[in-house]
């Protein structure tokens, strides 16, 4: 049986609305509520199933982040995840924090945890880059099943349904790999109270991307981030002809 590897991310949550701190340098996150990325509680779904299923021994969740991450690994924990990795990164190193070391990360840990499957969100809803389950799978030089909707273990591997431009593909696959969850691999169950209580007693273990030999150090700098801009209103024309002279006009209707 298997051992499983799942990333969750602490974001602010989907129905909050961004707004962009006053120096454009980020947004605000102080008071704000955070919950799991939401692709993540997919992953962690996926992973609990396989469990039940028998095909999985144990799951561990890995978060990278400040001390709050913590509170989205006892979330998995509570949803039937075994134990936890924390690996801690705060404060200006964690806003610069890309996915490339995040990746070097988990790799990492899937290489000492002797993971023979890492299952991940395919986005995190933040910063959406879709790049860490990929980079993840180039560091470890192992087979990749990206946006997943259905994942079914075979005799001699992984059978993935994936959800690609204009329909499905189906692939299969070796393990160890590394899979992305995409919206419809399936419907991530709540935390019941039994749960959230024994979720306190399970290990979350403490570590740094140092501990790991994993350089944090930034590649990018931010410039600035800003609002996408104001849509204009349209105007109601009464005729084709109208539109046609507006368009010859200069091409803005307003």
């Amino acid at each position: 049986m298997a051992r499983v590897l799942v990333g969750v991310k602490r974001v602010i949550d989907y129905a909050v609305k961004i707004r962009v701190k006053p120096d454009k340098m980020g947004v605000v996150t102080e008071g704000v509520k955070h919950s799991m990325n939401p692709f993540d509680e997919i992953a962690v779904e996926e992973a609990v199933k396989m469990k039940e299923k028998k095909l999985a021994s144990e799951i561990v969740a890995v978060s990278v982040g400040p001390a709050q991450s913590q509170e989205v690994i006892r979330t998995a924990l509570a949803m039937g995840v075994d134990r936890g990795i924390h690996v801690e990164v705060a404060g200006a190193e964690y806003e610069l924090l890309q996915p490339l070391h995040v990746s070097k990360i988990l790799a990492k840990l899937a290489q000492e945890e002797k993971a023979d499957l890492v299952i991940l969100g395919k986005q995190a809803i933040d910063d959406d880059a879709n790049q860490t389950a990929q980079m993840t799978a180039a560091q470890l030089d192992w087979p990749q099943a990206t946006f997943a909707s259905k994942v079914e273990q075979t005799s001699d591997g992984l059978t993935v349904v994936r959800e690609i431009d204009g329909g499905l593909e189906t692939i299969k696959c070796k393990a160890p790999a590394v899979i992305s969850a995409d919206l419809r691999l399936n419907t991530p169950r709540y935390a019941t109270l039994p749960n959230i209580m024994k979720a306190k007693k399970k290990p979350i273990k403490k570590v740094t991307p140092k501990d790991l030999g994993v350089d944090t150090s930034p590649r990018i700098e931010v410039i600035s981030v800003e609002d996408p801009p104001v849509r204009q209103a349209g105007s109601i024309l009464p005729d084709v002809d109208t539109l046609i002279g507006k368009l010859k006009e200069g091409g803005h209707i307003k």
